[in-house]
Formats: C-alpha cells, structure tokens, sequence
C-alpha cells in the first residue's frame, strides 16, 4: 500500500509511473488527497477539544480541592458537552481513515522506472537466455503422457479423490518430488537463507499484509467458518513473520517449502494440461528483508541465484523482465524465469522474482531505525526458488530418451538413481 504522504509528495511522478501499468491514478489521488486534508482539519479540531477537556477536569479537581463544589460543578456540564464534541470528531475521524484506506487498497504499486510500457506478456522484454534446446527423438511425448508411461504421477486419482488439478504423485515419481524440494531448499541454505516450515493457512490480516486481499481475494481458497485462507505461496506466511517488527539487522533471509493452494479461476483449455497448471502445488520460496538502499542489488543477487539453480539442472531458460501490463498489483519490478518444455514445445513459467519496495512493508509496518533514530519503511523482495510443477514436467520432457528418463547429475544424490527406466 503507498503511504498518503509519498502520494503527495510525488503525486504527479506517481501518476506516470501508473500510466506504465495502464492505471489513471488522478481521480484517486485527488480524492485521497482531499479526504486526508479532511482528516488533518478534523485531527486538529479533536486535538484542541481534547485539550479543552484536560484542562477542565484540571480546573475541576482544583474546585474541589478548595471546596469549590458550585464552581466546580458548573464546568462538570461544559466538559460533558466538550465530551459529546469529541465523541462526535472521533466518529467522523474513524469514518475519514476508513474511506482514505478504502482508496488506498485500490491502488497498486508504483512500477519501478525500468519497467516498459505494454499490455500483456507479449510486450515483456528478454533480458537472457541460456542453455540450448534439446532436439529429442522421434516419437517424443509431451510429460503427461510420459508421467503415465512410467507411473510417476496418477492424474487421475487426485480427479477421484478431490478433483482436476490435484496430482496424486507415486513410487518414483513421488521421490523425484521429494529430491527436488530437498535440492532447492539446500541450494536456498548454501546462499545464506534461513529455512522455515510455515502453517499451511493465514489470517485475514496476513493475506492483507502482503497484498494479496483484498486483490486476490476470488482465488485463494477460504475456509469461511474460520475466516482462514490457504496459502498461495509461502510468501505470504514468512513476510508476515515480520509483521509489526522494528528490524535491527539486515539483510533478512528466509526460505521455505511449502504446499501451495489456488483456485486459478477462469483457466481452461490445452494450456492447463498436466502439471501446466494446478489447484495445489508444491514451491520453494525465497523471501528478504533489505535495507532500501540495497533492495535492488539485491534483486539482482536473487535473480542470479535462481539462474545458477536452472543451470546445475541443465533446462534451457530465459530471463524477462515484467512490462507495466503483466506485472503484478504488489511489485515495483519483477523478472520471470521460463524454462523450454521441449515435449510441449514451449516455454513454461517457473519462477518469478520481485522488489515490492516499501509497497508490503506498509501494510505490515515493517520498519527499521536510521542512525538518527528515524524510523522508516523496510523493503520487501521474494521469488521462488523454485516452483515444482514446471520444473518437474521440463526435467522429464527435455530428458527423455528411448531408453528411459536420465535425469541431470545435481539430483542423482538426492533421488538415488540417475535414469527412470
């Protein structure tokens, strides 16, 4: 969420920097900007009124002190009606906060200045590519075909038991799943990250602080009775472990590993297939808490270390950088990471990396202490490293071979065996 004082000081920046997000911001600002003068004006008026009072129920206590209790009583009835004023500027106080913050949730992020101007994914810029396509044999099957072949997941089963887009993973299917999230999470760990394993629902309140309600409300699953919602990644609970902290040291570096739950509304058709897109899923993710002076360099680290992770995996990726148009209602900037599904001949999704800026860190009031004792706003970065699904459907389609699945050296360790026969 944008702090109102930044909108006024960088109004007119602001709302070109929206522009690039294909957002007029003008009308909001100004009506923000108008309601918070409100605010200030009706501040003041409560200040002065509450002043009044004190200074009343002092004069009150003296009166009586001196036995006073005419003279006293007399100033009882004004500093009841001083009392009923207040009230009243109260009411009209928490009435103005409420439609400045109802504005406020309506706006997103400002994109960073490097972001382009675009529509959709189409106009995202190519910033790297690397690896080379495999050129598989004849015959080549796409990895729903060949999870099916070798028994390595039961599509079909998760269908009986929940419902399309819920995999049931089997044998060695399930270990290779098992390594991969085993393998991210040491990778995360040799790079300095701290690993957690976070509760599996959050609070409204933590779906708040990090962006994703009320934006995101419709797809994430909502047990109502509770008021609860399953996660959409573990960005979600591990930001929020920083909720209402005064941090002293940074950087701050977390990872984890967790299930993740969307109800990805709306989506249909041949590009859901298989492991393309799910209801559940599994990630490994990164989060950091960085000085602002330092959040962008470390953007770049984080995107390094992805690419050092697809590397040692051997998948053929590129980096894009989000335009405007594609980049979500919480990042000032953000690079995907796609790898060559060479079965599907196409590039898949599988990671995403952000700088949120102080975006998250308003809302969770995540702050830090400058050396005069100021305090300010953290900035918040995640990304995943990484999503499994993808991942998992790339490693087994570019791998495939007449005589079985040969999977990269990095996991041979952690999966016991180096070939899917």
């Amino acid at each position: 969420m944008l702090h109102i004082n930044k909108i006024r000081e960088n109004k007119e920046a602001y709302i070109a920097l929206l522009k690039v997000k294909n957002m007029d911001a003008s009308i909001l600002f100004d009506s923000v900007i108008a309601l918070d003068d409100k605010r200030k004006s009706t501040q003041q008026k409560l200040d002065e009124i509450l002043a009044k009072g004190n200074k009343l129920a002092s004069q009150i206590g003296d009166f009586y002190k001196e036995g006073k209790a005419q003279e006293a009583n007399i100033l009882k009835e004004e500093s009841s009606s001083v009392k009923d004023k207040s009230k009243v500027l109260q009411k009209k106080q928490s009435e103005l906060e409420k439609k400045i913050q109802d504005i406020l949730v309506q706006i997103p992020n400002v994109p960073h200045s490097s972001v382009p101007s675009g529509k959709s994914d189409a106009d995202n810029i190519t910033i790297k590519e690397s690896g080379k396509i495999p050129t598989l044999m004849s015959g080549a099957k796409p990895h729903w075909e060949l999870t099916s072949k070798y028994r390595l997941i039961d599509f079909e089963l998760g269908t009986k038991i929940t419902g399309a887009g819920f995999p049931v993973y089997t044998d060695r299917g399930a270990r290779l799943q098992r390594a991969l999230i085993t393998y991210f999470l040491d990778k995360n760990i040799a790079a300095g990250y701290t690993e957690f394993l976070p509760p599996h629902l959050v609070s409204e309140a933590s779906g708040f602080g990090t962006g994703n309600l009320p934006d995101k409300d419709g797809q994430m699953y909502h047990a109502k009775d509770d008021n609860l919602f399953l996660i959409p990644t573990a960005e979600v609970p591990v930001t929020n472990f920083f909720r209402d902290v005064i941090v002293k040291d940074f950087p701050i570096k977390c990872t984890a590993y967790t299930p993740c739950f969307r109800r990805e509304a709306g989506s249909y058709g041949k590009d859901v297939r298989g492991l393309n897109r799910l209801h559940q899923f599994d990630k490994v993710e990164i989060v950091q808490i960085q000085h602002p002076d330092k959040s962008y360099k470390t953007l770049d680290s984080m995107v390094r270390h992805v690419s050092s992770i697809l590397d040692e995996l051997e998948l053929p990726y590129r980096i894009l950088q989000l335009c405007g148009g594609d980049l979500s209602f919480t990042s000032a900037l953000t690079f995907d990471f796609e790898v060559y599904s060479a079965g599907q001949q196409k590039w898949l999704e599988v990671s995403s990396v952000s700088n949120f800026e102080s975006f998250q860190a308003n809302r969770l009031k995540l702050r830090y202490k400058d050396k005069d004792g100021k305090t300010s706003l953290c900035h918040t970065l995640n990304g995943s490293a990484l999503a499994l699904p993808r991942i998992y459907a790339a490693l087994i389609e570019n791998n495939q071979t007449p005589n079985g699945i040969k999977l990269p050296k990095a996991l041979h360790s952690y999966v016991g065996f180096d070939i899917i026969k």
